[in-house]
């Protein structure tokens, strides 16, 4: 992806409904073409195309199945054959789990994410092919390919069900357009702590643990503080927490009764 595409503005595209289309090649059961349509949208894809499916369309247990992907099977487009499917496509990649007999690119679904959008980008349309369910793409609907898209699972058992193979395809290509942060902390309708919050705790459990003579040791004190300060770092508190903690230290040292306890005098 080029440094100056706008990876949010390329999310809010997909959102719309940009992107490869996904087209399932005689697809028997419309419970899995609903699944698919739900990974579809999942990730921000809505274009959906059927070629010659087993049981017809529409189909009533394709809808139930979608969990309310409508917006894909809405738009659904069925075809008689792979050719009339991607008859307006620009780059057409297939899925297979292993090559049989052919010279072809082969690449993970994550390569395949980034070389699709470099495709999109440029203005070319983009499809992804995948097989029926029990029996996966025939050569001659892999011939018509560009690029095969392969997964590496375990050697032992690398079989997918079609709704899963979408997503993995999907979700790569979502990924790829997206800025996420890979680790956050929630903190509800609270707020992370100030250093200077935390750091008036420290002085406060200090205070308190001086007064009831913790440190039996004068020469081991510094090493203990910092022990015990590292841990309360490591705990990413809240002001909220922080607050909390500093009642604790009260109620376990009596300072929150004598509080109670004057006021009531």
């Amino acid at each position: 992806m080029s440094s100056g595409t706008n990876r949010v503005e390329l999310a809010k595209a997909d959102a719309d409904g940009a992107g490869p289309a996904v087209i399932l090649i005689e697809p028997q059961m419309g419970e899995n073409i609903g699944t698919c349509a739900r990974a579809m949208l999942n990730c921000g894809l809505t274009d959906l195309r059927l070629v010659n499916p087993r049981d017809g369309w529409p189909n009533e247990k394709a809808v139930s199945a979608s969990a309310g992907a409508t917006q894909v099977l809405d738009r659904v487009r069925v075809f008689t054959s792979t050719e009339e499917a991607i008859a307006d496509l620009q780059k057409v990649y297939s899925t297979a789990a292993r090559v049989r007999g052919m010279v072809k690119p082969i690449v993970t679904p994550r390569e395949a994410a980034g070389e699709m959008r470099a495709h999109w980008q440029a203005g070319r349309r983009i499809g992804v092919i995948f097989g029926p369910e029990r029996t996966g793409l025939t050569n001659d609907d892999i011939v018509l390919s560009d690029t095969m898209i392969s997964v590496p699972l375990n050697p032992g058992f690398s079989s997918l069900n079609l709704a899963q193979a979408v997503l993995l395809v999907a979700y790569e290509w979502w990924m790829e357009g997206v800025e996420v942060e890979e680790r956050y902390l929630h903190t509800g309708q609270s707020r992370p702590c100030t250093k200077g919050e935390l750091q008036n705790l420290f002085e406060h459990l200090e205070g308190e643990l001086d007064q009831t003579g913790f440190y039996t040791h004068p020469d081991k004190k510094p090493s203990m503080v910092r022990n015990v300060r590292n841990t309360l770092q490591r705990a990413h508190m809240t002001e909220q927490e922080v607050r909390t903690f500093h009642g604790i230290i009260a109620a376990l040292t009596g300072r929150k009764k004598q509080r109670v306890s004057s006021q009531d005098d």
